[in-house]
């Protein structure tokens, strides 16, 4: 780092995002994209969009709101559009953290968390899951503090319920409960409905994963009207215009062709359960994912040697250092073709390894 780097941020650990790598041609299992494009609409009403980049896009994202409310079952002033759901969840930690209000969140999740903690200067404290990788819910109740919940968790991929996490919500009333469900159209339950009920409330979404637009970065907050006017505050004294022309017209076009980002999660659910499957006939233990990857450990191979020799192969997943969780790999869910091309190289490498 330069001697002008700010004293704040010198000891700052930034989130690794997956490998992009631009040398070889993989099959990409590591960053839980989607295998499939945009709907055909999403990217026509993009195009048409680009001819109009001279002009600013709407800071309000208006008929995005209104597009995205419809399909959660909430009023436009309870959404939030974002670049991406990192942004929202950004500025929940801004809004929502400080001295008093220090965050709370799993020690195995979504490595963000602590990053947006740190650079925000917040105090937070990390709860250990159970052995198996659940959340112990009774660690949460009461607990006065921001609580961060992803839901289905990363990189485990356990989903809890809702009811589970409405106790969580309900026993915390002063303090704010933000439930990140990045992977919730792969089987998890929705708490969007709670909003109506509980205004300590925030879920955030991402068209990341199942809407794929992982490229075009779009993500919503959901709330109730108080919390969305905070966030909004954060929003327009640092980036007014966070959501591209491009990608609002793109995440219009995604929403109105519903149908088709719901065909694409039953098949990649129907993928995950294939692979699942296949991966524990060949002696692997797996979490019981409700996300588009699957979370998976051999006894006879480390998780590492496992990774590096799928990239050999041109397989790229994603392995994590973190003690509790270096044997395992997390193996983003593709097409048919993909997980079984993945099948037969974990098949050949175990074959090496006797």
């Amino acid at each position: 780092m330069s001697r002008f780097f700010s004293e704040k941020y010198k000891k700052l650990v930034p989130y690794t995002p997956g490998e992009q790598p631009k040398d070889t041609q993989y099959i990409k299992l590591n960053t839980n994209e989607s295998p499939f494009p945009p709907s055909d609409r999403a990217i026509r009403y993009a195009s048409e969009a680009a001819h109009s980049l001279e002009l600013y896009s709407d800071p309000t994202s208006s008929v995005l709101c209104e597009e995205f409310a419809k399909a959660v079952g909430v009023s436009p002033d309870e959404v939030l559009p974002t670049n991406g759901s990192d942004e929202i969840l950004n500025f929940a930690f801004m809004a929502f953290c400080d001295k008093d209000h220090p965050a709370v969140f799993a020690d195995i999740t979504y490595g963000f968390y602590p990053v947006f903690a740190d650079i925000n200067g917040v105090p937070y404290e990390e709860i250990p899951l159970n052995p198996d990788f659940t959340i112990n819910v009774s660690d949460y109740c009461g607990i006065g503090k921001t609580i961060f919940i992803a839901n289905p968790n990363a990189p485990t991929g356990i989903a809890l319920s809702v009811d589970k996490i409405e106790k969580i919500i309900a026993s915390n009333p002063d303090s704010v409960v933000v439930v990140d469900e990045a992977y919730v159209d792969f089987g998890g339950e929705s708490c969007v409905p709670l909003i109506h009920k509980y205004s300590n409330l925030l879920v955030t979404q991402t068209f990341s994963k199942s809407r794929s637009m992982a490229g075009a970065r779009l993500g919503f907050g959901i709330a109730c009207k108080e919390l969305i006017r905070d966030l909004n505050t954060v929003k327009y004294s640092t980036n007014p215009y966070n959501v591209n022309r491009m990608t609002h017209a793109a995440g219009i076009g995604i929403l109105k062709d519903a149908d088709y980002t719901a065909k694409n999660c039953a098949v990649i659910m129907e993928n995950r359960e294939f692979a699942s499957e296949e991966l524990v006939k060949l002696g692997f233990e797996v979490t019981e994912s409700k996300t588009n990857f699957i979370f998976a450990k051999h006894n006879d191979i480390g998780g590492k040697t496992l990774y590096e020799k799928l990239k050999a192969r041109g397989i790229l997943v994603r392995h994590f250092e973190k003690p509790r969780i270096s044997e395992y790999n997390r193996i983003t869910v593709g097409t048919r073709h993909q997980m079984q091309a993945l099948i037969q190289a974990i098949k050949s490498i175990l074959e090496e390894e006797k």
